[in-house]
């Protein structure tokens, strides 16, 4: 039997590494995260307040999840008290750009979903 490899890119395959990246920056928080600090770097506390319904345990396993996939860099001062500032790196800037663009998306087609889904929903019996 003949059996090819699994391409790495290949994000249909099953177990293609890509679909990991995919789901971390496509998450519920990591989209939100990642968009917020498009804008500028942030501490800890302005991220949860910017970001509406994040728990502070969910803030930082995302956080901690962007930061070790290379999307997120954590710079934690010797300060008293501690500050922790959160920016994006490189590969984060781009990602949060494309994840954006869909964001921003979703917010236009909202409409046009719902409007579909009324539609949906009356033609079942």
């Amino acid at each position: 039997m003949n059996v090819s490899p699994v391409r790495s890119s290949d994000v249909n395959q099953p177990m293609c590494p890509s679909r990991l990246v995919l789901e971390h920056v496509t998450s519920r928080w990591g989209v939100l995260v990642l968009a917020e600090l498009l804008e500028r770097p942030c501490r800890f506390s302005e991220l949860r307040r910017a970001v509406g319904g994040v728990s502070e345990k969910m803030l930082a396993q995302t956080l901690r999840t962007l930061e070790r996939d290379g999307f997120v860099h954590r710079d934690a001062k010797p300060v008293i008290p501690p500050r922790v500032d959160y920016s994006l790196t490189p590969l984060g800037k781009e990602a949060a750009e494309q994840v954006w663009g869909l964001a921003r998306w979703a917010e236009r087609a909202v409409g046009a979903v719902e409007r579909a889904r009324e539609a949906y929903d009356e033609a079942r019996p």
